[in-house]
């Protein structure tokens, strides 16, 4: 049986061990990309500690049973709208179903929500696959990073927004 899979909000409390995941997460898109500018790799901690601060938006650290695996940040917007940025899984904890079930569940949390948004590198597919399989579209919308990166948005909108 897989363990459980669930969120708290974070604290400051959390930065340190949250920061060393983000750093864990992302070192191998950095090493990849070499986009020094803006992978979370390579973010110092005050950065986190802003995000965790923020009160337009709601960081959340990720459980797999009783093991810290990872972080969401949800930023909601007006019009029942809102941006996931970032997300990210401990590469020991990545494979599990753990990113699908948290989606899932921020879903329900911000059940009023009409619209998601969200940004992914273009060149791995396996990110833009899985964000496409929980319903995701490009919007076209594309920044080029430098020569081996692109950035790319997606886009959800749910029954609601589909609905009115």
């Amino acid at each position: 049986m897989s363990k459980p899979i669930t969120l708290r909000i974070a604290t400051n409390k959390d930065l340190a061990a949250l920061h060393k995941i983000q750093v864990a997460a992302f070192m191998p898109l950095l090493i990849k990309y070499n986009d020094l500018e803006t992978n979370p790799a390579n973010e110092p901690i005050e950065k986190l500690a802003n995000r965790i601060a923020e009160t337009y938006s709601d960081y959340y650290v990720i459980y797999y049973g009783q093991n810290m695996a990872g972080g969401i940040r949800v930023v909601t917007r007006e019009n029942n709208r809102a941006r996931i940025s970032p997300i990210y899984i401990h590469p020991v904890f990545q494979g599990k179903g753990i990113a699908q079930e948290v989606f899932k569940q921020i879903e329900q949390k911000y059940n009023k929500t009409q619209q998601w948004e969200l940004d992914t590198i273009k060149q791995e597919k396996r990110n833009c696959d899985f964000y496409e399989k929980l319903g995701y579209s490009k919007t076209g919308l594309e920044v080029e990073i430098n020569s081996e990166m692109t950035i790319i948005r997606y886009l959800k909108r749910t029954e609601k927004s589909r609905d009115s």
